[in-house]
Protein backbone atom coordinates (compact mmCIF):
# COMPACT_ATOMS: atom_id res chain seq x y z
CA UNK A 1 0.00 0.00 0.00
CA UNK A 2 1.14 3.66 -0.78
CA UNK A 3 2.07 6.02 2.01
CA UNK A 4 1.38 9.45 0.99
CA UNK A 5 1.20 12.45 3.48
CA UNK A 6 1.75 16.37 3.62
CA UNK A 7 4.43 18.03 4.92
CA UNK A 8 7.04 20.74 5.22
CA UNK A 9 10.13 22.51 3.96
CA UNK A 10 12.01 25.75 4.83
CA UNK A 11 12.50 27.53 1.84
CA UNK A 12 15.14 30.74 1.57
CA UNK A 13 14.88 33.57 4.05
CA UNK A 14 12.61 30.91 6.51
CA UNK A 15 9.51 30.56 3.96
CA UNK A 16 7.43 27.49 4.82
CA UNK A 17 7.01 25.62 1.28
CA UNK A 18 4.51 22.95 1.36
CA UNK A 19 4.75 19.36 0.02
CA UNK A 20 3.34 16.03 -0.23
CA UNK A 21 5.61 12.67 -0.20
CA UNK A 22 4.33 9.18 -2.01
CA UNK A 23 6.69 6.01 -1.57
CA UNK A 24 5.88 2.31 -1.21
CA UNK A 25 7.38 1.29 2.60
CA UNK A 26 10.44 -0.58 2.31
CA UNK A 27 10.36 0.38 -1.56
CA UNK A 28 13.27 2.49 -2.51
CA UNK A 29 14.74 3.43 -5.61
CA UNK A 30 15.74 7.49 -5.51
CA UNK A 31 14.01 10.71 -4.78
CA UNK A 32 12.05 12.33 -7.32
CA UNK A 33 11.32 16.10 -6.85
CA UNK A 34 8.61 17.28 -9.19
CA UNK A 35 8.11 21.36 -9.39
CA UNK A 36 5.23 22.42 -10.83
CA UNK A 37 4.80 25.76 -13.62
CA UNK A 38 3.94 29.20 -12.77
CA UNK A 39 -0.14 29.92 -11.40
CA UNK A 40 0.05 25.96 -11.23
CA UNK A 41 0.46 23.87 -7.68
CA UNK A 42 1.98 20.39 -6.26
CA UNK A 43 -1.06 18.86 -7.29
CA UNK A 44 -0.74 19.10 -11.09
CA UNK A 45 2.03 16.18 -10.53
CA UNK A 46 -0.31 13.61 -8.12
CA UNK A 47 -1.14 11.43 -10.92
CA UNK A 48 2.75 10.90 -12.01
CA UNK A 49 3.71 11.38 -8.33
CA UNK A 50 1.40 8.28 -7.19
CA UNK A 51 2.81 6.18 -10.46
CA UNK A 52 6.20 6.92 -9.49
CA UNK A 53 5.69 5.27 -5.95
CA UNK A 54 3.82 2.50 -7.66
CA UNK A 55 7.52 1.93 -9.09
CA UNK A 56 9.47 1.82 -5.79
CA UNK A 57 10.51 5.81 -6.19
CA UNK A 58 9.67 8.48 -3.26
CA UNK A 59 8.43 10.90 -4.75
CA UNK A 60 7.66 14.68 -3.32
CA UNK A 61 5.75 17.73 -4.72
CA UNK A 62 6.47 21.38 -4.02
CA UNK A 63 4.32 24.23 -4.13
CA UNK A 64 6.91 27.06 -5.37
CA UNK A 65 6.72 29.96 -2.73
CA UNK A 66 3.80 32.19 -3.80
CA UNK A 67 1.78 29.22 -4.86
CA UNK A 68 -0.74 27.01 -3.70
CA UNK A 69 -0.30 26.14 -0.12
CA UNK A 70 2.98 27.53 0.33
CA UNK A 71 4.12 31.33 2.30
CA UNK A 72 3.95 34.84 0.09
CA UNK A 73 7.44 36.32 -0.27
CA UNK A 74 6.36 39.11 2.55
CA UNK A 75 8.63 41.44 0.57
CA UNK A 76 7.83 40.40 -3.20
CA UNK A 77 11.14 38.34 -3.78
CA UNK A 78 10.47 36.15 -6.81
CA UNK A 79 13.22 36.70 -8.87
CA UNK A 80 15.42 32.77 -10.59
CA UNK A 81 17.40 33.78 -7.44
CA UNK A 82 14.79 33.35 -4.98
CA UNK A 83 13.72 30.42 -7.03
CA UNK A 84 17.23 28.25 -6.91
CA UNK A 85 17.85 29.11 -3.56
CA UNK A 86 14.61 27.94 -2.58
CA UNK A 87 15.40 24.77 -4.38
CA UNK A 88 19.17 24.49 -2.93
CA UNK A 89 17.49 24.40 0.76
CA UNK A 90 14.63 21.68 -0.04
CA UNK A 91 17.74 19.41 -1.56
CA UNK A 92 19.27 20.13 1.14
CA UNK A 93 16.73 18.57 3.42
CA UNK A 94 16.52 15.30 1.75
CA UNK A 95 18.69 12.63 2.36
CA UNK A 96 19.70 11.67 -1.20
CA UNK A 97 20.08 14.06 -4.27
CA UNK A 98 16.85 13.56 -6.25
CA UNK A 99 16.09 13.73 -9.95
CA UNK A 100 14.34 16.84 -10.27
CA UNK A 101 11.68 17.55 -12.60
CA UNK A 102 10.29 21.04 -13.52
CA UNK A 103 7.75 22.14 -15.74
CA UNK A 104 8.18 25.81 -17.14
CA UNK A 105 8.99 28.19 -13.69
CA UNK A 106 9.96 24.94 -12.56
CA UNK A 107 12.11 23.56 -15.14
CA UNK A 108 13.55 27.03 -15.62
CA UNK A 109 14.95 26.81 -11.62
CA UNK A 110 15.63 23.21 -11.97
CA UNK A 111 18.16 23.86 -15.22
CA UNK A 112 19.91 27.23 -13.71
CA UNK A 113 20.30 25.36 -9.97
CA UNK A 114 22.03 22.05 -11.70
CA UNK A 115 24.27 24.34 -14.32
CA UNK A 116 25.30 27.04 -11.72
CA UNK A 117 26.04 24.16 -9.13
CA UNK A 118 26.71 21.61 -11.32
CA UNK A 119 26.49 17.95 -9.71
CA UNK A 120 23.32 19.28 -7.58
CA UNK A 121 20.85 17.01 -9.04
CA UNK A 122 20.88 12.92 -9.89
CA UNK A 123 19.32 13.51 -12.88
CA UNK A 124 17.11 16.80 -14.53
CA UNK A 125 13.56 16.31 -17.01
CA UNK A 126 12.52 19.41 -18.55
CA UNK A 127 8.65 19.47 -19.33
CA UNK A 128 8.56 22.40 -22.39
CA UNK A 129 10.93 24.73 -21.15
CA UNK A 130 14.98 25.33 -22.01
CA UNK A 131 16.78 28.10 -22.18
CA UNK A 132 15.71 30.23 -24.54
CA UNK A 133 11.68 30.86 -24.91
CA UNK A 134 8.98 31.77 -27.70
CA UNK A 135 7.96 35.57 -26.61
CA UNK A 136 5.20 35.56 -28.32
CA UNK A 137 4.14 32.25 -26.37
CA UNK A 138 5.07 33.93 -23.33
CA UNK A 139 3.19 36.82 -23.63
CA UNK A 140 0.33 34.52 -24.34
CA UNK A 141 0.65 33.08 -20.86
CA UNK A 142 1.27 35.64 -18.75
CA UNK A 143 -1.87 38.02 -20.69
CA UNK A 144 -4.10 34.44 -18.92
CA UNK A 145 -2.72 34.37 -15.80
CA UNK A 146 -3.01 38.35 -15.18
CA UNK A 147 -6.23 38.48 -16.85
CA UNK A 148 -9.01 37.85 -14.15
CA UNK A 149 -7.09 40.97 -11.39
CA UNK A 150 -10.94 41.29 -9.81
CA UNK A 151 -10.95 37.33 -10.18
CA UNK A 152 -14.11 35.05 -10.71
CA UNK A 153 -17.65 35.26 -9.87
CA UNK A 154 -17.89 31.34 -9.93
CA UNK A 155 -15.92 28.13 -10.79
CA UNK A 156 -17.82 28.00 -13.85
CA UNK A 157 -16.65 31.62 -15.05
CA UNK A 158 -13.13 30.54 -14.16
CA UNK A 159 -13.70 27.17 -16.59
CA UNK A 160 -14.64 29.69 -19.51
CA UNK A 161 -11.53 31.34 -19.34
CA UNK A 162 -9.50 28.19 -19.15
CA UNK A 163 -11.28 26.96 -22.27
CA UNK A 164 -10.89 29.89 -23.83
CA UNK A 165 -7.00 30.04 -22.99
CA UNK A 166 -7.05 26.15 -24.59
CA UNK A 167 -9.27 25.95 -27.15
CA UNK A 168 -10.05 21.95 -28.22
CA UNK A 169 -9.62 20.64 -25.34
CA UNK A 170 -12.42 18.91 -23.11
CA UNK A 171 -13.74 20.52 -20.31
CA UNK A 172 -13.51 18.96 -17.07
CA UNK A 173 -17.22 16.82 -15.97
CA UNK A 174 -15.79 18.42 -12.37
CA UNK A 175 -15.42 21.59 -11.47
CA UNK A 176 -13.86 20.73 -8.08
CA UNK A 177 -10.55 20.07 -9.28
CA UNK A 178 -10.45 23.87 -10.01
CA UNK A 179 -10.57 24.28 -5.86
CA UNK A 180 -7.04 23.37 -5.86
CA UNK A 181 -5.84 26.82 -7.93
CA UNK A 182 -8.57 28.82 -6.76
CA UNK A 183 -9.49 30.26 -3.67
CA UNK A 184 -12.94 31.87 -2.64
CA UNK A 185 -12.02 35.27 -0.94
CA UNK A 186 -14.57 37.38 1.42
CA UNK A 187 -15.96 39.20 -1.28
CA UNK A 188 -17.41 35.80 -2.76
CA UNK A 189 -15.04 36.06 -6.06
CA UNK A 190 -12.60 33.02 -6.69
CA UNK A 191 -9.03 34.37 -7.14
CA UNK A 192 -6.19 32.36 -8.68
CA UNK A 193 -3.99 30.92 -5.71
CA UNK A 194 -0.76 32.66 -5.96
CA UNK A 195 0.66 35.65 -5.11
CA UNK A 196 0.55 38.45 -8.06
CA UNK A 197 4.02 39.64 -7.24
CA UNK A 198 5.25 37.12 -8.66
CA UNK A 199 4.78 38.57 -12.42
CA UNK A 200 5.84 41.89 -11.15
CA UNK A 201 8.43 44.05 -13.18
CA UNK A 202 10.90 43.06 -10.07
CA UNK A 203 10.93 39.17 -11.13
CA UNK A 204 10.41 39.44 -14.46
CA UNK A 205 14.31 41.42 -14.43
CA UNK A 206 15.81 38.98 -12.05
CA UNK A 207 13.56 35.92 -13.84
CA UNK A 208 13.23 35.76 -17.99
CA UNK A 209 17.17 35.94 -18.85
CA UNK A 210 18.10 33.90 -21.55
CA UNK A 211 21.95 34.69 -21.21
CA UNK A 212 22.05 32.97 -17.44
CA UNK A 213 20.38 30.28 -18.97
CA UNK A 214 22.73 29.71 -21.57
CA UNK A 215 25.59 29.71 -19.56
CA UNK A 216 23.92 27.42 -17.23
CA UNK A 217 22.80 25.39 -19.76
CA UNK A 218 26.52 24.42 -20.70
CA UNK A 219 27.48 23.62 -17.38
CA UNK A 220 24.82 20.62 -16.30
CA UNK A 221 26.48 17.42 -15.53
CA UNK A 222 23.16 15.74 -14.61
CA UNK A 223 21.64 13.23 -17.27
CA UNK A 224 18.95 15.00 -18.57
CA UNK A 225 15.54 14.91 -20.44
CA UNK A 226 13.61 17.19 -22.43
CA UNK A 227 10.25 17.08 -23.16
CA UNK A 228 8.87 19.04 -25.71
CA UNK A 229 5.01 19.56 -26.88
CA UNK A 230 4.82 19.44 -30.55
CA UNK A 231 2.34 22.27 -30.16
CA UNK A 232 4.04 24.58 -27.83
CA UNK A 233 3.89 28.32 -28.26
CA UNK A 234 6.83 28.20 -25.73
CA UNK A 235 9.56 26.24 -27.04
CA UNK A 236 10.06 25.77 -30.58
CA UNK A 237 12.35 23.09 -32.34
CA UNK A 238 14.98 25.25 -32.95
CA UNK A 239 15.56 26.39 -29.55
CA UNK A 240 15.03 22.27 -28.48
CA UNK A 241 18.28 22.31 -31.07
CA UNK A 242 20.13 24.44 -29.84
CA UNK A 243 19.54 23.46 -26.22
CA UNK A 244 20.85 19.72 -27.20
CA UNK A 245 23.99 20.89 -28.59
CA UNK A 246 24.89 22.88 -25.47
CA UNK A 247 24.05 19.59 -22.75
CA UNK A 248 25.78 16.73 -24.40
CA UNK A 249 24.04 14.76 -21.51
CA UNK A 250 20.60 15.67 -22.70
CA UNK A 251 17.84 14.02 -25.13
CA UNK A 252 14.83 14.62 -26.16
CA UNK A 253 11.09 13.80 -26.76
CA UNK A 254 8.53 15.31 -28.67
CA UNK A 255 4.04 14.55 -27.42
CA UNK A 256 1.62 15.55 -29.16
CA UNK A 257 0.60 18.28 -26.70
CA UNK A 258 0.62 22.13 -26.16
CA UNK A 259 2.95 24.04 -23.39
CA UNK A 260 0.74 22.22 -20.36
CA UNK A 261 2.03 18.56 -20.89
CA UNK A 262 1.54 17.61 -17.44
CA UNK A 263 -2.08 18.84 -18.16
CA UNK A 264 -2.60 18.07 -21.64
CA UNK A 265 -1.82 14.17 -21.35
CA UNK A 266 -0.55 13.20 -18.27
CA UNK A 267 -0.28 9.81 -18.86
CA UNK A 268 2.01 9.73 -21.99
CA UNK A 269 4.49 12.10 -19.85
CA UNK A 270 4.87 9.63 -16.97
CA UNK A 271 5.57 7.00 -19.50
CA UNK A 272 8.53 9.33 -20.70
CA UNK A 273 9.71 9.70 -17.17
CA UNK A 274 9.73 5.80 -15.79
CA UNK A 275 11.56 5.49 -19.25
CA UNK A 276 14.31 7.72 -18.32
CA UNK A 277 14.35 7.25 -14.79
CA UNK A 278 14.69 3.32 -15.89
CA UNK A 279 17.33 4.17 -18.79
CA UNK A 280 19.37 6.79 -18.38
CA UNK A 281 20.22 7.30 -14.86
CA UNK A 282 23.50 6.21 -13.81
Amino acid sequence: MLHHEATTFRGAHGLRLSADRWERPGSRRGAVLLLHGGGQTRHSWNRTAHSLAEDGWQAWTLDTRGHGDSEWSPDGRYTLDDFTADLYAVISQLDTKPVVVGASLGGRTALAAEGERPGTLAGLVLVDITHRTDHSGQSRVKRFMTGAPHGFASLAEAADAIAAYRPGRPRPRSLDGLKRNLRRREDGRWYWHWDPRFLGPTADAGYYSPERLDRAARSIAAPTLLVRGLHSDIVTAESAAEFLGLVPTARQVVVPTGHMITGDDNDVFTAHLREFLTRDLR
